[in-house]
């Protein structure tokens, strides 16, 4: 089993280690950082904005975070002397840690629904780093199956965590691949969002999912009637397993769009069996590599968890479920959400999914050179 060795850094942010099955225990010493850190700061601000009853985090701090680093100064690298980085340890197989310039955070607490225009609260809330390799360079894809075991069994301790905290409303495990979509570190690594509300995004999707839940007199979830309908169809289909199914959606709205789902309605990824995890660790990577074998450059991604929100009205309606989205529409060309998307959320896709869905079930999930790490 995967073990998890907690401690802290200097100025007190938590950090955990997820150290592949087999692996030796970790010594005491290797968990000390021993670097000097000013102390935390005050959370920013969520401000309510009346037009559109949403919350907007106004995270000023942040405009002086680490900004595509050279390899010798990788703030997720273990540590070295030259380079005593956020990750104490010589050498790790996965971290999660809490972000020295978080969105939101570190304080926690809770947020009204609604409120008068010119109101501002605390940017209550979490926001964690995780760190999928002590590989500088590569990418999830380039995991091997362990590994990527490792990283599933720290999204679900961590999504299982943050519920639990004071506050939290949703749980938004992701990762952001590729300078194209805006990374800030190149080293192969994730994010994880707990928010103090439901996010616009999840509101949508969860009153869409409760109003079919209840016309199914809670016997069917949303997600999995539209699994049930791909797979019948099988024209958008890019790969089937025991537990999870991929497919195009028929309404997808990028260039690149596959939404990965388990055949059980689970509400979240703490909620899959044993099994499912194992599983899950194959087909992500074989979507993943798919991506990357379409164009002879790696394919920049954005990879959104969607989680049932921990809200009482939504939560019985959710179903977990992966959206994998790429704005690549050809090899040398990239999908910019101009006026009909970015101002009115109206998306007019380039591609079809059909023809999608036909491309990724051609290519072949090509194995990689696992990035595993050396620690026995």
């Amino acid at each position: 089993m995967t073990r998890i060795t907690s401690t802290n850094l200097a100025d007190g942010r938590e950090l955990l280690y997820f150290d592949d099955a087999g692996t030796a225990p970790r010594s005491a010493d290797a968990l000390e950082d021993r670097r000097e850190l000013p102390g935390r700061g005050e959370p920013g601000e969520l401000r309510f904005d009346a037009l559109s009853g949403d919350w907007v985090a106004v995270a000023a701090h942040r405009q002086g975070r680490t900004h595509l680093p050279p390899a010798d100064q990788c703030p997720i690298c273990p540590t070295t002397a030259a380079n005593p980085s956020e990750i104490p340890a010589p050498d790790y197989d996965v971290v999660v840690f809490e972000n020295r310039f978080p969105s939101l955070g570190p304080a926690l607490g809770a947020v009204p629904d609604s409120a008068p225009h010119g109101t501002t609260v605390p940017a209550y809330g979490r926001c964690e780093v995780v760190s999928f390799t002590p590989e500088h360079t590569g990418s999830f894809s380039e995991l091997g199956e362990t590994r990527a075991r490792t990283v599933i069994e720290a999204w679900a301790q961590r999504t299982e965590a943050l519920s639990a905290m004071n506050g939290i409303k949703q749980v938004f495990p992701f990762e952001n691949r590729g300078a194209d979509i805006g990374v800030t570190l190149h080293h192969p690594h994730g994010q994880i969002y707990a928010y103090p509300y439901v996010t616009p995004r999840a509101a949508a999707l969860g009153s869409a999912a409760r109003k079919y839940y209840d016309d199914a007199n809670g016997t069917d979830t949303l997600t999995a009637s539209l699994l049930r309908a791909e797979r019948e169809d099988g024209s958008r289909m890019v790969l089937e397993g025991e537990h999870f199914s991929a497919y195009v959606p028929f309404s997808a709205r990028w260039p690149l769009e596959v939404h990965l789902v388990p055949h059980r309605p689970v509400p979240d990824l703490a909620a899959l069996t044993g099994g499912e995890r194992d599983e899950l660790a194959h087909v992500y990577l074989d979507l993943l590599r798919r991506f990357d074998a379409l164009y002879p450059t790696p394919t920049p991604y954005i990879s959104a968890w969607h989680q049932a929100p921990l809200d009482s009205v939504l939560r019985p309606a959710g179903h977990l479920h992966l959206q994998l989205t790429s704005p690549r529409r050809a090899a040398d060309k990239l999908k910019f959400l101009a006026g009909s998307e970015a101002a009115m959320g109206a998306f007019i896709n380039d591609t079809t999914p059909e023809s999608v869905a036909e491309r990724l079930r051609a290519v072949a999930a090509v194995p990689a050179p696992a990035l595993e790490g050396t620690r026995a």
